[in-house]
């Protein structure tokens, strides 16, 4: 069976996998992301063991990062505000370390195909993933194909609406303080009401402000890339209690200038959680490994 390696490569985590599918996982580790040199040192002691037969390794990085394969620093993270990993060669390191080809995405575009692969996107050639948690990014396949461009989507820093009378809070971006992620991701939650948002109870005030600028976010979406199926996933989105009201926020917003069944009776099953949950960028990652050009 031919062996591929997937890594999701979080700003806080980093997971492995060796294998070739959701169901056929042979190797597994987790493990906190440190400093760059030590983190992916810890990746490739992972791999090395199966280097041999490993056909191709998926990477899902947080970002931002460069995805221009012309670019001399394809497959690098770059301006990240996260200390000491701005302008990390992540691609040309395993390469060199594994002599395996890398290919190389964005977190949530990884999880976006990995749920379109084996997920809750496996019926639809145009969606969007989005991941709500320490950082808000999503990530968007339209025809089939993961969008890149200029650099590649940065949903999570759309501007979207801010009543300053109703949520004085000045936000948690360092880029540029009330964007959608410095509003409502994670840091966000537990900066405006002083405790993280696990521990916040259902009946918070703090919920239907969250389910506000989400709900803002996915009309924007809507209108923008038309997707046939919205997936929200993250830490922040374990907080089940979300999803209803942010579909009634969106029906509310798009006031229904956008019709269609599916944002209206059918809107259960256009805003939804992720099928592989917390897999799904890891899983995503070992999807494009699979997908990778064959080198014979």
């Amino acid at each position: 069976m031919p062996l591929f390696g997937g890594i999701e490569a979080g700003g806080t985590k980093f997971v492995c996998v060796v294998g070739s599918g959701p169901t056929r996982i042979l190797a597994r580790e987790r493990f906190p992301t440190t400093t760059p040199q030590e983190t992916l040192a810890r990746v490739v002691d992972f791999f090395r063991p199966y280097a041999d037969d490993l056909q191709a390794l998926g990477v899902g990085s947080f970002g931002p990062v460069d995805l221009h394969p012309d670019s001399p620093t394809h497959g690098f993270i770059t301006t990240t505000p996260k200390p000491g990993w701005q302008h990390t060669n992540v691609k040309g390191f395993l390469e060199d370390a594994l002599h395996v080809p890398v290919m190389f995405e964005t977190d949530v575009n990884a999880a976006a195909w990995g749920e379109h692969r084996w997920g809750a996107a496996q019926d639809v050639d145009t969606f969007v993933y989005v991941t709500v948690g320490t950082g808000i990014g999503g990530g968007a396949v339209v025809n089939g194909r993961l969008v890149h461009g200029l650099v590649h989507p940065e949903m999570g820093h759309m501007r979207v609406p801010h009543d300053w009378e109703a949520d004085p809070f000045q936000g948690t971006c360092p880029f540029h303080g009330d964007c959608l992620e410095g509003l409502a991701a994670g840091p966000a939650l537990a900066a405006r009401w002083g405790m993280r948002g696990e521990l916040l109870p259902d009946d918070h005030p703090a919920w239907d402000l969250e389910a506000r600028y989400l709900g803002l976010a996915v009309a924007n979406l809507v209108c923008v890339l038309s997707p046939q199926r919205i997936i929200l996933g993250g830490g922040v989105m374990r907080r089940t209690t979300l999803f209803p009201r942010i579909r009634r926020v969106v029906q509310d917003v798009l006031a229904g200038y956008v019709r269609d069944p599916a944002l209206e009776e059918q809107i259960e099953a256009y805003i939804v959680p992720p099928a592989l949950g917390d897999d799904a960028g890891v899983l995503g990652a070992l999807a494009l490994a699979m997908d990778a050009p064959s080198q014979d």
